[in-house]
């Protein structure tokens, strides 16, 4: 049976400092409040996987990366979105 993890990235690490929740876990939300005040940001889409490991192996092989890019390529949304998080990286001298 497939669990939800969502994951957690330090800022301008470039998904190389992570940790992950299982979204069905009771402290959850707690959990999740004490990571973003702790300056994690929320990173990509939930990950469905049949264990922790499994989650990560998806996780660092970008698999909502391909999803997203997919979507970028066939959704009129996504590929606006696209174009404003790089033309917003361009003005902000973050990209």
């Amino acid at each position: 049976m497939s669990e939800k993890y969502q994951f957690f990235c330090v800022p301008n690490t470039e998904r190389k400092e992570f940790t992950y929740l299982n979204m069905s876990s009771s402290s959850f939300i707690e959990e999740k409040k004490a990571l973003l005040r702790q300056g994690f940001e929320v990173e990509d889409d939930v990950i469905y996987a049949e264990n922790p490991e499994e989650a990560v192996k998806k996780f660092r092989s970008n698999y909502v990366y391909h999803l997203e890019e997919y979507n970028a390529s066939t959704n009129i949304f996504y590929t606006l979105l696209h174009a404003f998080q790089w033309l917003k990286g361009k003005l902000t001298g973050k990209s």
